[in-house]
């Protein structure tokens, strides 16, 4: 069974849109359109209760002025009827032909009858005028209040319905009489009528054209997204990701998108390239120890008395710190964070990392202590990354290694590592970062290691909120300088946060 239009596809944001802007645009609509109906009767109704009034004064004036009845000037036709009455209720003028009026406010209405002497003026009354009601008007004077109501008249045999405007007059002589003037209502709800009908018919149309023109316009503002998902499932289905996606030429949320959806695939690209290089890398230095390894066990098999225990030692030793090393990078780059913080003073971890090594045979290294400050991390990690840069500092050094600790304002704790050795030139000092890089003085398996001591330091001390650069010493050689947040400052960023 076919579903309804309105539930097919009801996931997509066109079909959502249209549905969305239809409905809006009829809410709209109807309040609009019920507003001009509104607005139009109550200006029509307005119109008709003025014209009614100032039917009812004219006549009233001509009674306030003495004309007799039979000279009043009274409407003829359907359109202003008119009738004046006594204060019994008998008629006295009307329209000529004017049957009968219902539904106005005043007394019952008697049949029109004609008075016994149409050509006079009414007679004079007798009531002193002190004792007239406060609402009536003086003697040739018209009230000055109306009643409105809404009845019907009988004119010509046929009966409508009119808006009747009613004041009262008294005349020269006394006598206080009713004017009834009345407007037709069959002209304003013929016109409110039509408009209603146009609506009607109108709103349904504009509808269908609002949703055709919201469904093309979706349409086309989401093919530049129809684009950027084909593009993005044809690179998923071919593991290209030197491709991209079109950006269109509109600088609108789209061409944000399709932006930021390009640099994600450049960084994914370059961090697969890199990944393949570490893997091409770690199975090249890898590939030396174990194929030296499997040489002299298979001369020590042939020839036993040629077995280098010592040699195979350092072999193993050296595959044992590469394959912990490249864990140690895999588990940085899946995002593996530090132990839960704790102090570790700076001071007392750099004077155990020096003590440590004055038994080895190495070049002497000499400290200079300004501060004594506490960062949060890992001890063990730190020590890492700290013997990793004295290590590559001895290395290279000619003949002293110097490290000195200071504070830089209240935020950071600055270590610097300094050296006597040929330095880093200006165009290695980030490529030395890099891993499995080893300049060319370096390179040989002994003294320059698998490249990865440098690049283990930075990423360590990354994770720990600090960072790690080199530059020129002072006195010549290379300063690697470790920067990493105070402990204070660092909590003072977690609370912050």
């Amino acid at each position: 069974m076919p579903k309804p239009f309105a539930f097919v596809r009801v996931a997509s944001v066109r079909a959502r849109t249209t549905v969305f802007a239809t409905a809006v645009v009829a809410v709209a609509l109807v309040i609009t359109g019920l507003a001009v109906v509104l607005l139009l009767r109550t200006s029509l109704d307005r119109q008709s209760d003025l014209q009614a009034e100032v039917t009812a004064r004219e006549v009233a004036s001509e009674l306030a002025a003495g004309v007799p009845y039979a000279q009043l000037d009274v409407p003829d036709g359907d359109e202003h009827p008119v009738q004046v009455v006594d204060s019994s209720g008998r008629v006295v003028a009307a329209g000529e032909d004017l049957s009968a009026i219902s539904g106005v406010d005043s007394p019952a209405v008697k049949p029109i009858s004609p008075p016994a002497n149409p050509t006079a003026s009414p007679s004079p009354q007798d009531d002193d005028d002190d004792d007239r009601d406060e609402d009536t008007p003086q003697r040739g004077e018209v009230s000055g209040d109306v009643r409105r109501s809404t009845g019907s008249a009988t004119v010509d045999g046929e009966t409508a319905d009119y808006r009747f405007a009613s004041i009262e007059v008294t005349t020269p002589s006394g006598e206080t009489l009713t004017v009834h003037a009345g407007t037709a209502l069959a002209t304003a709800r013929q016109a409110v009528g039509t408009v209603t009908q146009a609506m009607l018919v109108g709103l349904p149309l504009l509808l269908a054209v609002v949703a055709g023109v919201t469904w093309l316009v979706t349409r086309r503002a989401l093919r530049p997204v129809a684009a950027i998902r084909t593009e993005l499932a044809e690179i998923t289905a071919s593991s290209d990701l030197t491709r991209r996606v079109p950006v269109p030429a509109s600088r609108d949320e789209v061409a944000g998108l399709a932006t930021a959806t390009n640099e994600t695939l450049a960084a994914l690209e370059r961090s697969v390239e890199r990944q393949r290089g570490f893997v091409a890398d770690a199975s090249h230095e890898l590939r030396n120890p174990i194929a030296s390894l499997r040489t002299e066990l298979e001369v020590a098999a042939a020839h036993p008395e040629l077995l280098d225990l010592d040699g195979l030692t350092t072999e193993v030793v050296r595959l044992q710190h590469l394959a912990a090393d490249l864990l140690l990078l895999a588990r940085l780059d899946a995002g593996e964070q530090s132990v839960r913080p704790k102090p570790v003073a700076l001071a007392d971890l750099l004077r155990e990392e020096v003590e440590r090594r004055e038994s080895a045979d190495r070049l002497p290294i000499g400290i200079e202590i300004k501060a004594a400050p506490q960062v949060l991390g890992s001890r063990d990690r730190l020590a890492r990354a700290l013997g990793n840069l004295l290590d590559n500092a001895q290395r290279h050094a000619s003949s002293q290694v110097n490290v000195t600790l200071w504070e830089d304002g209240d935020q950071w704790v600055v270590m610097d590592i300094t050296d006597d050795g040929p330095g880093v030139p200006p165009d290695d000092r980030e490529r030395i970062f890099e891993r499995f890089v080893r300049l060319d003085d370096a390179r040989s398996r002994d003294e320059g290691g698998a490249g990865l001591g440098l690049a283990i330091a930075r990423d360590l001390l990354r994770v720990q909120g600090g960072t790690l650069t080199v530059e020129a010493a002072p006195g010549g050689g290379a300063l690697f300088r470790m920067r990493l947040p105070l402990r204070n400052a660092r909590t003072e960023d977690h609370g912050r946060a």
